[in-house]
């Protein structure tokens, strides 16, 4: 390999540093495949280097400093993001080959506020007290005091990687904790860029670190299993996640996971129906479908099934491929060819098991330049039963399937039938069936008439198989701090 490719590096300690042995792994563009540079083999020596560093800055100068001194640092850090905001754009969309609109408009912004979102809660947050009487008459005061939890693995996905790392960096960090983050190896470059504006604004070395690499036998269990590791968080499959958990019942370690969906839209026949299109096609198939938020299960009121079908396809094929500032481009590849082909097996599932494919089903014409690149199409399909794997599993792509029903009974038991239980959304007029229907599917967060609209202080998290936990707001805190009672004889 040519020695002139760049060389994404491990952060630790406030430095950047190679892999302790010297590997490295090629990085790839997803657009058209080409070799981009090199990354950081992350192995134990590396992640031992980082929980120490993460340690020490524990007991350090992060440590000492007031509520207030932490505020301002991460207010700074959130301002050194927006100032080299076109940088991390850029980042971005070289990793995921995402478009520029999304990145721009939704993915960076929020990376920068999960900083100063945090930062306010916490110096606001309240703290319980009681006073209780004693035998002897004087009493007591009992009081509730929040500690950090100590150095939090971080272990990030590749499909909004700067937006979901500073998700849990934000809080961990704003809670008075020390992080150790291993970024995806599909996306290592905004988790390394955030590093320089970690140094350019003060945050003390070692509060902020980050280790590249893979995950089995690698840099990632190397974390999930290090002694020197308080709490992990995790974002990602179901898969990993119990392997992740397994790992950090080693030494009794709290663990955060948001994991798998296979989630349902429901469209009820009183919808607004190009809101209900517009909204189930944005939660299908914004990010290729690489969203643990969106919709693969898609059930329609039998008297607008048909022209919605129709309504959705037309809406897929509009769709402009094309590099994330093309003019025009809306639609992105996969991350990977690994991801592509995972994906298109579960299109030749559909068909094998006798699915109608109404639109997509395959890989578009690219034209030369981009014809090496993980594409796939949206795709729709109709008239298969709920056990064909296509309804039942994860494909994470560009996809879903739509089906019809007659009541309202019938779609919550179609809805629920599934072992992931993260999101869905409901698309009525009626307030009361609304109502009804949120309290009735089991999920972590309902959206009515909407999808993806978030208010960072409200808990976000999975039922069933889809996680563990809650963050989000002062939700956040049961994971980032530990809660420590003090009684006082008066």
């Amino acid at each position: 390999m040519s020695d002139c490719l760049p060389l994404t590096s491990h952060f630790i300690d406030g430095q950047f540093l190679p892999a302790h042995s010297g590997r490295t792994f090629d990085k790839r563009s997803p657009l058209d495949n080409h070799l981009m540079g090199r990354v950081a083999e992350g192995g134990r020596e590396d992640v031992d280097a980082a929980v120490n560093a993460a340690r020490r800055a524990l007991h350090g100068p992060w440590g000492r400093m007031t509520v207030d001194q932490r505020v301002a640092m991460l207010h700074a850090v959130a301002d050194g993001i927006t100032k080299r905001f076109d940088e991390f754009v850029a980042a971005e969309e070289a990793d995921t080959g995402q478009p520029r609109h999304v990145i721009s408009h939704a993915f960076v912004p929020r990376g920068a506020a999960n900083f100063k979102i945090f930062a306010d809660l916490i110096k606001n947050v309240p703290a319980e007290s009681f006073q209780m009487d004693t035998p002897d008459g004087a009493g007591a005061l009992n009081y509730a005091i929040r500690k950090p939890k100590g150095v939090i693995g971080v272990i990030s996905p590749w499909n909004a990687p700067f937006l979901l790392m500073t998700w849990k960096v934000g809080p961990a960090m704003a809670c008075g904790n020390t992080v150790v983050v291993k970024p995806s190896e599909e996306t290592p470059a905004t988790a390394t860029l955030l590093g320089e504006v970690m140094n350019a604004v003060g945050v003390p070395p070692g509060v902020y670190n980050v280790v590249h690499g893979h995950g089995p036998d690698a840099a990632g269990e190397f974390l999930t299993r290090h002694d020197g590791v308080d709490g992990i968080t995790f974002t990602g499959e179901t898969r990993t996640g119990t392997a992740i958990m397994k790992a950090a019942a080693e030494g009794i370690r709290d663990v955060s996971f948001e994991l798998g969906g296979k989630n349902a839209g429901i469209v009820f026949a009183d919808c607004r129906f190009d809101d209900a299109v517009e909204g189930i096609f944005r939660s299908a198939f914004m990010n290729t479908g690489q969203v643990c938020l969106g919709t693969e299960r898609v059930y329609v009121e039998r008297p607008i099934f048909d022209r919605f079908v129709a309504a959705l396809k037309a809406r897929c094929e509009a769709v402009r491929y094309g590099r994330p500032g093309d003019a025009g481009a809306n639609y992105g590849p996969l991350i990977s060819h690994e991801h592509q082909a995972k994906v298109l097996s579960y299109y030749a599932k559909a068909v094998a098991e006798g699915a109608t494919v109404v639109t997509g089903g395959g890989v578009p014409a690219m034209p030369r330049d981009l014809a090496e690149g993980a594409w796939v199409q949206p795709t729709i399909w109709t008239g298969l039963p709920e056990t064909a794997a296509v309804v039942r599993e994860e494909i994470f792509g560009p996809c879903c399937h739509i089906r019809p029903f007659d009541s309202e009974e019938v779609v919550v038991a179609l809805a629920n039938a599934n072992r992931y239980g993260l999101s869905t959304t409901i698309w009525t007029e009626n307030l009361r069936r609304a109502h009804r229907m949120a309290a009735a599917v089991e999920v972590g967060i309902t959206w009515v008439n909407s999808w993806f609209l978030r208010d960072l202080r409200t808990p976000f998290g999975g039922s069933k198989q889809s996680g563990i936990g809650r963050e989000g707001g002062a939700h956040s805190l049961e994971f980032y701090t530990e809660l420590r009672n003090v009684c006082i004889k008066l």
